[in-house]
């Protein structure tokens, strides 16, 4: 891995994001990014089966689409049609109806390009599946518990080590709700 890559990429995700904050806490967006990119890098060092300067520029990126002003366009424009492709794919599609067929619809497009974004979806739910916040209902709680077994369920496959993670976190996860 190219640490220009990485840092182009922080760069531009560190300035996109700067408003943000972690939900929940009073951290910046930045930590959520930065995990997500470790994951990788831990999948990879676990086992040296992908391209890892695509895997962490799109997990550097992955809610820039999302959560900022940014669009297609511009990822493509820094950080080419691949990595703007793979981070789109990672992007909810707003116009659908429910949370269910938005987060299916995204998996589906996951599917459909490389494995590495795949990577990236199995890190950020990781990530994601910490102690749940303590605004939450426990209805929301066990349903981000379910939501976690769809992503584990369509991802399967994509990196064992990865897999392995998200279903220990998930039982980690569900250990935290019985404690509620």
């Amino acid at each position: 891995m190219t640490q220009e890559l990485y840092q182009e990429a922080m760069k531009f995700a560190g300035e996109k994001h700067s408003e943000q904050k972690v939900p929940g806490t009073n951290s910046n967006y930045l930590l959520h990014i930065s995990n997500v990119a470790m994951e990788v890098l831990l999948a990879y060092t676990a086992k040296k089966s992908f391209d890892i300067d695509f895997a962490i520029q799109v997990a550097i990126l992955h809610d820039t689409i999302e959560d900022t002003n940014v669009d297609f366009n511009e990822v493509k424009d820094k950080f080419g049609e691949k990595v703007a492709t793979a981070v789109q794919a990672l992007t909810k599609n707003e116009s659908l109806n429910t949370k269910n067929e938005r987060m299916i619809d995204s998996l589906n497009r996951i599917n459909q390009l490389e494995k590495e974004v795949g990577i990236v979806k199995l890190a950020d739910r990781i990530t994601n599946l910490q102690t749940p916040p303590k605004h939450w209902s426990l209805e929301k709680t066990i349903k981000y518990s379910e939501e976690a077994k769809t992503i584990s369920y369509h991802l399967n496959g994509k990196n064992a080590y990865l897999n392995n993670r998200l279903d220990q976190k998930i039982k980690e996860y569900e250990l935290n709700i019985k404690r509620l």
